[in-house]
């Protein structure tokens, strides 16, 4: 659960929250029906049916906490082939071009690892390794370089002074 200020749960609130889990299990163990285990525990019915689902099918230690949902979904060193992978570029993976998207990038953590990863968590994993997206630069065909380094160099400055300023 997570708050709008931010934070998700206090230790504290972690430990109290495992602890109803677990009274829940002992109170399914002997067979008590949804409705008196969420009444004595102070819930509402729909948590116990899932404790109650996860209980039957791998007993208590279902119930335990599975960690916090902000870890990332790979390893370092999963992390570190999929850098070698990117760095063989795109079209060793198929792409006819050498952009590498987020689609792009998911696809490949797919056919890879085998794992399926949302576009915004793909997008924040590189910025955790010191990365940072880049956007390609489009220029027209057209662009005539010289001509352009001679109107920077020429014209803007008088451009800048503005017309109350310029000399002569």
């Amino acid at each position: 659960m997570r708050y709008p200020q931010g934070g998700g749960l206090t230790a504290e609130r972690q430990a109290f929250r495992e602890r109803i889990r677990i009274e829940a299990a002992e109170m399914l163990a002997v067979g008590q029906e949804n409705v008196v285990v969420a009444k004595q525990l102070r819930v509402s019915a729909r948590p116990v049916q899932r404790w109650r689902r996860a209980w039957r099918d791998g007993s208590q230690q279902a119930l335990q906490p599975s960690g916090s949902p902000g870890q990332p979904r790979l390893s370092e060193t999963l992390f570190a082939v999929l850098e070698q992978e990117l760095d063989k570029g795109p079209v060793a993976h198929g792409w006819p071009d050498q952009t590498w998207t987020l689609a792009r990038s998911k696809t490949l953590i797919g056919r890879r690892f085998h794992k399926s990863i949302t576009l915004s968590a793909i997008a924040q994993m590189p910025h955790r390794h010191g990365w940072s997206h880049q956007v390609p630069a489009r220029r027209a065909l057209e662009r005539d370089e010289e001509a352009i380094t001679g109107w920077v160099k020429e014209t803007w400055p008088c451009a800048a002074i503005g017309p109350a300023n310029r000399p002569g």
